[in-house]
């Protein structure tokens, strides 16, 4: 059996590597000067590979291993709190309100108040003691040496996988390239996308990339995660099965056909 599921996963490597993205784009208006170019078209099996590296595991991970997917399970408040010496709470409204318009099921909103997902604009000077704050001194430490972050995420979720609090903490005044590819990346993160693949060339969830804009491919993968059909707590081989019927669906794929 185990030999079997080895090579499923090689075969799938290998079509994913012979399709290759295509409809390569400049980077779409607004981007930041110097932004990547983007692909338009994926394979359902480049898009199944990024669901199911991003959408199981983290590369922080405090308390219980969770069981499977995670999301929000419900309609979804966000607020902007800023106290850095840059005010950027204009821009990261508009990012936020981005992602409203382009993953419809989000259902995200704003709001001044209470909020499920709270995005805090920082200076870098406070940046760890602003964690320290959320993580205690001991997975601050560790973290912090281990990747050098200027940006993170906390993420509270119940044993269900129903994702219960975000906050994203975004550092302003290292420049706008800084700010912009740690605004979109964040979100992505409290979302419930909340790992990072390095072998991945589309999405900002690479941390050898600096984008700073919402990619067709992650917007595709979030639109998978928020279709009613993905569930919170859905284990990987459960999300395996329903993953190329949704694709389909939602006709996020390119037909094999037309990339010959």
């Amino acid at each position: 059996m185990k030999r079997s599921l080895v090579a499923a996963f090689f075969l799938t490597a290998t079509v994913a590597a012979a399709l290759a993205a295509s409809g390569k784009e400049p980077p779409p208006a607004g981007a930041l000067a110097g932004a990547p170019p983007q692909f338009t078209r994926f394979s359902s099996a480049e898009l199944q590979r990024g669901f199911m590296e991003l959408a199981f595991g983290s590369d922080l991970r405090v308390g219980a291993r969770p069981r499977g997917i995670r999301r929000f399970d419900r309609p979804i408040v966000a607020r902007v709190v800023t106290s850095g010496s840059i005010d950027r709470s204009a821009a990261m409204t508009r990012i936020i309100e981005e992602y409203a318009a382009k993953v419809p099921n989000l259902h995200l909103s704003r709001a001044a108040g209470e909020a499920d997902l709270e995005v805090r604009l920082i200076d870098e000077k406070n940046f760890k003691s602003a964690l320290r704050a959320a993580f205690g001194d001991q997975v601050t430490n560790e973290f912090v040496a281990r990747t050098n972050p200027q940006c993170m995420t906390s993420v509270k979720s119940s044993a269900e996988g129903d994702i219960l609090r975000s906050v994203s903490f975004i550092i302003v005044d290292k420049g706008d390239d800084v700010f912009f590819d740690c605004a979109y990346h964040e979100v992505l993160h409290a979302f419930g996308l909340s790992n990072h693949d390095q072998r991945n060339p589309w999405t900002t969830l690479n941390q050898k990339r600096m984008v700073g804009y919402l990619s067709v491919y992650d917007r595709a993968l979030l639109t998978l995660l928020y279709d009613p059909r993905v569930r919170p707590g859905m284990t990987a081989a459960q999300a395996r099965a329903v993953l190329p019927g949704l694709i389909k669906d939602l006709g996020l794929a390119e037909p094999v056909a037309k990339r010959r």
